[in-house]
């Protein structure tokens, strides 16, 4: 029994996951459509030589489609303002919606995190490609020890960011943040994405900094180590660049309300290589996302499956 899905987006990020999908995972998802809203894309062409029907009407050609009732996932991989219609118009459908926009209307989900936390709700958010790459190890880092400060560097090549990426910067930066509270559990969390057009175009890179409050390097290392390890069961060009680096922070923070006292400066220093199922392997920001989508709907289905078996 597979879960049936439709991916919403024909463009990288959507035509991406629709690869995956086939390649990673076609015994448990069956995609039934992609939709999107320009007839000429290459995503929907792609669908058409895959098998997979392919819709230009947009979200209401979804549900005008046959098989509409079958589908048990949809997968938003469009725009924040988007999604935001996109889920007013599928709300009452009882669809589960995972939304690789930064729209947030649902729960946070970063997979080697809290992947099974949030399987029951009608709409998950996947935060934004930075946040996939960077709060597992702010997590990592608070599994050891309080993170009173973490601050995020995203730096991808300009010719991975799409229209949608290039139209959600604020959101991008803002949903990040927050995420990295909530999810990555540090005290305060801030994001910035740096778009590189450098030539040839960069693999992605994220610098995590984190301000602690106790000596434990050690465990802080390792606690890393592990986080990345499993990041690399989905996303396997998902390395540390070099050794976790620790500073000791001698001038005062008097931004910091919730700490006296001495801090350490923790540095990570990431590089995340696509697969290049569809896109370049530089574009290892849309890999992630795409990646950190699917581990959610693999979940999906591997319980569905367990209850019907059950």
């Amino acid at each position: 029994m597979t879960t049936k899905v439709a991916v919403i987006g024909s463009g990288n990020i959507g035509t991406d996951l629709l690869i995956k999908i086939k390649r990673l995972a076609d015994a448990e998802l069956e995609t039934v459509a992609l939709v999107g809203i320009d007839p000429e894309s290459d995503g929907l062409a792609r669908a058409k030589r895959l098998g997979i029907d392919a819709i230009s009407t947009g979200v209401e050609g979804l549900v005008e489609h046959p098989r509409f009732d079958e589908i048990e996932i949809v997968f938003d991989a469009t725009s924040a303002k988007a999604h935001e219609y996109n889920e007013k118009v599928l709300r009452p459908h009882g669809k589960m919606l995972i939304d690789l926009t930064p729209a947030a209307i649902g729960p946070y989900t970063v997979p080697p995190v809290n992947l099974t936390e949030h399987l029951d709700a009608p709409n998950v958010n996947m935060v934004t490609c930075g946040g996939q790459a960077t709060i597992p190890i702010v997590a990592a880092i608070s599994q050891v020890t309080k993170v009173h400060w973490a601050e995020i560097v995203a730096s991808i090549s300009s010719k991975s960011a799409g229209p949608g990426t290039r139209a959600n910067i604020d959101e991008f930066t803002e949903t990040t943040s927050q995420a990295i509270e909530k999810i990555g559990g540090a005290t305060r969390g801030k994001a910035i994405i740096i778009l590189n057009p450098a030539e040839p175009p960069m693999i992605m890179r994220d610098t995590v900094l984190a301000l602690v409050g106790e000596d434990r390097k050690d465990e802080i290392v390792a606690s890393v180590e592990a986080m990345v390890a499993k990041v690399q069961e989905y996303v396997p060009g998902y390395t540390l660049k070099q050794e976790v680096q620790f500073t000791e922070v001698t001038e005062p923070m008097e931004t910091l309300t919730d700490h006296t006292g001495p801090l350490w400066k923790v540095a990570v220093f990431l590089e995340v290589k696509g697969a290049a199922h569809y896109l370049p392997e530089y574009a290892g920001n849309l890999d992630i996302m795409t990646s950190a989508a699917l581990q959610v709907a693999r979940a999906v289905a591997a319980r569905t499956k367990d209850q019907v078996t059950a």
